[in-house]
């Protein structure tokens, strides 16, 4: 295709860059609402060739707008376009230099391309142009010796020099101020400018709605919806007559602080401002360049989502006049809308899109109603218990286990009653089975909320037996340790995406009284319960949060082998199950059981008391028959054992549960 409306052709020959960004899609929308005559093409990436909206008159053109000559090859274009709309461009403040690549580079070719079709050229620039200049900005303004804050802001100074610059170019330019979602629907593709602070408001939400709040006399913005913007676009960019003119597309009356924050507490149901704070204070401490401020304000900042380099930037220093666009859209029913009434839509939209911290809500149904849950060693024991428990409780059951057969019969179980499972058969002590079982997951069912580390190996024998079986505690080390670490760390950059995560990880009251004859097992215990501490420090501001239960014996094939050697109460799989799900459901930092409580406490008082008992204990029970090798290993050949059931009277739970930190 080629030539243009001069010469009796009857299409109006449009190219446009950025046409599948957000603001991109709603121009050629209204392009084609407007021009039903238009043939639009549209550069993009091949990668991005499918998000080019189905129409007829919608041309895909593949290039690159970093690319020299935009990667376009001859013919791909028609020799006369009469409108090239630049709305390519990187959009971000926390950018840093390289972004001059696309907003500089790639303006100048898409002047070429303008100057060689004989096109007018529609540049969208910003009103970030304006850098730090003070008082009235006026339409027709530009160089006014401003200096610009960060590389956004001058890289757009320097496209739009370029455009005002090239001879022979036909040009417009237009500076949207702030730009929110659409007025009516709420939509935005991402999280910029005012949406900062909508994790503050969310956070404030949780006062008394008569809290009697105080918003800092910060100054003033400008915002405006997206659908004004792009309404105003196509409108100016198919009038007649308008070259070589600037129009500011933003609110009449600029917004201060405290009006926006009004609006979206009305909306969030967060208290609304009830008086103004001096200005200069906070204005001083977002603006500080001293190391000290600036590490406390980024902490601060940090605590809401905020980028520190949005610090100054939720306020413009000047004013903009948008007269002139008001005249040229005068009649044409594109107006600017108050911003509290659209501000329910921005917020509503937000709230369920957008919200960093979303996935941490509860369904109102129950707190595992539809979470998805990992289990480890899900086919048996208390890995099965806690499936069917949390199953029955409306969770999504991911279980893993090495034994396909027993896998599927627990999925079975758990899907004959109404409740969702799937099995992934994986060996967590190999990496490669790991890795490739969660991007499985994460693939087939887009997040996992929780994991459950239970998958375990217990191995009791003296050390006296063991001076010839370092195996035997790099098995354990293999397991206990090396796998549930290795399913953390496959998971933690998912969990941190999605701001929200809880891991279970099942360790041993053995680990708190040290038990004689189970070293291998209590050393790869503690090591998972060192890692978890310093994991749950780490990872708290992302929302992860850690439970360590310091489990008793527990009636599994683990501890079958051991026979009478297993002295003390054994709890049942039911009772175990029932203590990892109070865990993903208040999500404590740690579940104990009373006797663990007592030789971690009698380790502290008492350390040589406590080696005189545990000796005396280990004298008093001799090595399994399976440990000195005169019987199978085997645990589906060793005799039942008969769980004993656990009951800590109420009166010791509840003074127990004085003591901070203490859940039994």
């Amino acid at each position: 295709m080629s030539g243009g409306k001069a010469g009796g052709r009857s299409e109006t020959n449009v190219f446009v860059t950025g046409g599948t960004g957000f603001l991109g899609r709603g121009v050629l929308a209204q392009l084609l609402e407007r021009a039903p005559d238009a043939h639009v093409h549209v550069l993009v990436r091949a990668a991005s060739a499918s998000r080019v909206p189905s129409d007829p008159r919608i041309t895909a053109v593949i290039g690159d707008l970093t690319a020299p000559g935009l990667g376009l090859s001859p013919g791909d274009l028609p020799d006369r376009l009469d409108h090239v709309i630049h709305l390519g461009a990187v959009y971000d403040l926390r950018a840093g230099e390289e972004q001059a690549a696309t907003n500089v580079d790639g303006t100048r070719a898409v002047i070429d391309v303008a100057l060689a079709t004989g096109a007018t050229l529609h540049h969208v620039s910003t009103i970030a142009v304006a850098g730090d200049t003070t008082g009235t900005f006026r339409e027709s303004d530009f160089e006014r010796g401003q200096q610009f804050p960060t590389p956004y802001h001058r890289t757009k100074f320097e496209a739009e020099k370029l455009v005002r610059e090239s001879a022979g170019l036909t040009w417009r330019i237009y500076r949207p101020s702030a730009v929110v979602g659409d007025s009516v629907t709420g939509e935005i593709d991402k999280i910029d400018g005012p949406y900062y602070l909508f994790g503050m408001i969310a956070a404030l939400a949780k006062l008394p709605k008569g809290f009697p709040m105080a918003v800092p006399a910060l100054g003033s913005t400008n915002i405006v919806p997206v659908d004004y913007v792009t309404a105003a676009i196509a409108a100016l960019a198919l009038e007649p007559g308008l070259d070589g003119r600037t129009f500011h597309l933003g609110s009449a009356r600029p917004q201060q602080i405290r009006d926006v924050y009004s609006a979206l507490a009305r909306a969030a149901g967060a208290p609304d401002a009830r008086a103004n704070l001096p200005g200069k204070p906070a204005d001083a401490f977002l603006r500080s360049r001293n190391p000290r401020v600036a590490a406390v304000r980024k902490v601060a900042l940090r605590q809401f989502g905020i980028p520190s380099v949005m610090a100054d930037k939720l306020t413009f220093p000047f004013d903009f006049d948008t007269s002139e666009t008001r005249d040229a859209l005068r009649g044409k029913a594109i107006d600017v809308p108050d911003f509290g009434s659209y501000a329910p839509a921005l917020w509503a939209y937000w709230t369920e899109n957008l919200d960093p911290l979303r996935a941490r809500r509860q369904n109102p149904a129950g707190p595992l109603m539809g979470r998805h849950i990992l289990v480890t060693g899900g086919s048996s024991g208390i890995g099965r218990a806690t499936a069917i428990a949390a199953a029955r409780k409306g969770a999504v059951l991911f279980l893993l286990a090495r034994s396909g057969d027993e896998l599927e019969k627990t999925v079975q179980d758990i899907r004959a009653f109404g409740g969702t499972a799937y099995g992934y058969v994986c060996d967590i002590t190999d990496s490669e089975s790991v890795d490739s079982t969660v991007k499985a997951i994460l693939a087939e069912h887009d997040h996992v909320d929780m994991l459950v580390n239970n998958a375990g190996r217990s191995i009791r024998r003296s050390l006296l037996r063991s001076t010839d079986r370092l195996h035997d505690f790099e098995r354990t080390m293999a397991v206990n340790y090396f796998g549930a670490v290795r399913l953390i760390l496959a998971l933690l950059p998912h969990m941190t995406e999605r701001k929200y995560g809880h891991v279970v990880n099942i360790s041993s009251a053995a680990v708190q009284g040290h038990t004689p004859r189970f070293a291998a097992y209590v050393g790869s215990k503690s090591a998972l319960d060192g890692f978890t501490e310093v994991a749950a420090a780490e990872t708290l501001g992302d929302g992860i949060t850690f439970t360590t239960i310091h489990m008793p014996l527990v009636d599994t094939p683990m501890i079958a082998p051991t026979e009478d050697g297993n002295a003390g109460p054994i709890a049942t799989p039911e009772k175990a199950a029932a203590m990892v799900i109070r865990a993903l459901v208040e999500r404590p930092k740690r579940i104990d059981v009373p006797l663990g409580t007592l030789g971690e406490w009698g380790a502290m008082v008492n350390p040589r008391a406590k080696d005189r008992v545990m000796h005396q204990f280990f004298r008093a029970f001799d090595d399994s028959a399976a440990a000195k090798g005169e019987a199978s290993t085997d645990s589906k050949s060793a005799k039942p054992v008969h769980a004993k059931e656990i009951k800590v009277p109420k009166l010791a739970r509840r003074l127990g549960r004085l003591v901070p930190g203490t859940h039994w």
